[in-house]
């Protein structure tokens, strides 16, 4: 199967809350980077990894194929 049918073909519904979780995460981490406060470095990192992780995860999730 090429990337990109399996980018089009069906997900199964744990991976769609995967995913729509992974966007989450990926959301909450810009809203830490995009502060208009001065965060401390900390939070910042924490943010960078939330969105590395929600990306990772939402392009894994969306990657899965159902049996047909």
């Amino acid at each position: 199967m090429k990337l990109k049918d399996r980018f089009k073909s069906p997900t199964p519904k744990f991976f769609k809350r995967l995913r729509n979780f992974g966007l989450g995460l990926a959301a909450a981490g810009g809203a830490i980077l995009a502060s208009p406060i001065v965060l401390p470095t900390a939070i910042i990192s924490l943010g960078t990894y939330l969105i590395v992780a929600g990306t990772v995860a939402g392009a894994v999730a969306q990657s899965v194929t159902a049996d047909r």
